[in-house]
């Protein structure tokens, strides 16, 4: 059939309508009793939704645990000190009888790491995707450049490095600015969380973000 003189028609549709939805649709935290261990969990602590919290864990004051983190303390424990962040599907775990997951104050963990039976010292940056395996030593005020991979066993105890690679090593001693940021990634989470914490009675409801 020839269409080559056939007019087109074209319907018009009512612009979509985007409406909130309702309370039932939102995902919670999970924060899950595993074999006679609660996870404790500090005052002032944002846990965001879909972030999953297990076994022995136990999370100090004014942390954030960001959207889709899991910390599995079911093969032994999960420490994490006060103030720190860990962010978007970074998972924490162990390894059963050997070697557990400790994570120091004020520490940042960017989006995505895996930190399995790893120590982590106070204000340190681990970076996004970075990768610390078992009985790992970060010392405190350290960078651990992003994409890195930490060996099991690699001791990087001293402070006040970059530490990058894969393998990660230890390149050079941070500059003072970068030594400075490692106070401001601390307290800059600390400002996100109060953000999700002001709209946590509705969690999807339509504020400006604060300035």
């Amino acid at each position: 059939m020839n269409t080559r003189n056939t007019p087109q028609i074209f319907v018009s549709r009512p612009a979509p309508t985007f409406r909130k939805p309702p309370k039932a649709m939102l995902q919670s935290p999970m924060i899950r009793k595993l074999l006679g261990h609660t996870p404790q969990v500090g005052t002032g602590t944002f846990l965001a939704e879909g972030a999953h919290v297990i076994g022995d864990v136990e999370i100090g004051r004014d942390c954030s645990i960001w959207y889709n983190t899991v910390l599995r303390g079911d093969v032994g424990p999960i420490r994490v000190g006060d103030e720190t962040n860990i962010q978007d599907g970074t998972v924490v775990h162990g390894t059963f009888e050997k070697h557990f997951a400790v994570i120091g104050k004020r520490v940042t963990i960017g989006h995505l790491c895996m930190l399995h039976g790893c120590n982590i010292g106070d204000e340190c940056l681990i970076g996004m995707g970075t990768i610390i395996m078992d009985n790992a030593k970060i010392g405190p005020r350290n960078i651990v450049g992003a994409g890195s991979l930490v060996t099991e066993h690699a001791d990087f105890s001293d402070e006040g490095w970059l530490i990058l690679g894969r393998p990660a090593k230890q390149v050079r001693k941070l500059k003072p600015e970068e030594t400075a940021f490692l106070s401001k990634s601390a307290n800059n989470y600390l400002k996100y969380k109060t953000w999700y914490e002001t709209d946590e009675a509705n969690p999807a409801s339509e504020t400006e973000r604060p300035k």
